[in-house]
């Protein structure tokens, strides 16, 4: 058996019915499970013997927002070019999650014991308010790395013991990280001389839409330069 039947095994024989494996490449091992068992699931990966997940490598918050779609929408950007991209490999990308959620969050797992490495996804059930457990009580590090996903995706984990903001200012506005979110963001800070402080005012830079183009004289493309030499009398 490889590293990873064995380890798709003892998933099955331990959560078989709570997590459902999704497409991966072949030395990977994917799961989904339901926002419901979350706990459990961790706590089971943590503890059984044959799984041993000891560490909670990284913790990302997902937005599935145009997730799929053949072509990136924009406002004023033409449809064809650098500025566009296809999915040519279907069967590499994992699907959205069940029921069309927009907000997932992804949790990098490692077995120390095993040497072995699994990656679980759990959706947020409300795109308005995405909320999942907090799964600080099973892996110490996810205390920050779930801080670091409600910062940027605005994804609210359930018993955290100090959720607050960790990369952007406490007067930040939004979630950088949204798909929705202005590139050009919605406040800027200016140090004010009046009020001797740095204040926040909204975003003055008028939107713009960046499409890779480059323009270039290039001699070697002068017709001039590549005409046969005119014949030696």
């Amino acid at each position: 058996m490889t590293i990873i039947e064995t380890l798709t095994e003892a998933v099955r024989a331990r959560l078989e019915g709570r997590v459902t494996r999704v497409p991966s490449l072949a030395d990977e091992a994917a799961y989904e499970v339901e926002p419901k068992d979350l706990l459990g699931v961790c706590t089971t990966l943590r503890d059984a013997p044959d799984l041993r997940f000891e560490m909670l490598m990284d913790l990302a918050g997902v937005d599935y927002l145009e997730f799929r779609k053949d072509q990136w929408r924009t406002e004023a950007a033409t449809r064809t070019g650098f500025s566009r991209a296809r999915l040519r490999q279907e069967e590499l990308v994992p699907p959205a999650p069940v029921g069309g959620a927009r907000f997932a969050v992804a949790y990098q797992l490692l077995s120390i014991t095993h040497n072995r490495r699994l990656r679980l996804r759990v959706r947020c059930e409300n795109d308005e308010e995405p909320v999942v457990d907090s799964v600080a009580s099973v892996w110490a590090s996810a205390d920050w790395f779930e801080r670091e996903a409600f910062d940027l995706f605005g994804i609210l984990f359930r018993g955290h013991p100090d959720l607050r903001r960790i990369l952007t200012d406490y007067g930040f506005v939004g979630h950088p990280f949204r798909k929705d979110f202005p590139l050009i963001g919605t406040v800027e800070a200016r140090y004010d001389p009046e009020k001797r402080r740095v204040i926040y005012q909204p975003v003055s830079i008028e939107p713009r839409v960046l499409v890779p183009k480059v323009i270039r004289e290039d001699n070697r493309y002068n017709p001039a330069l590549n005409e046969p030499p005119a014949p030696r009398s």
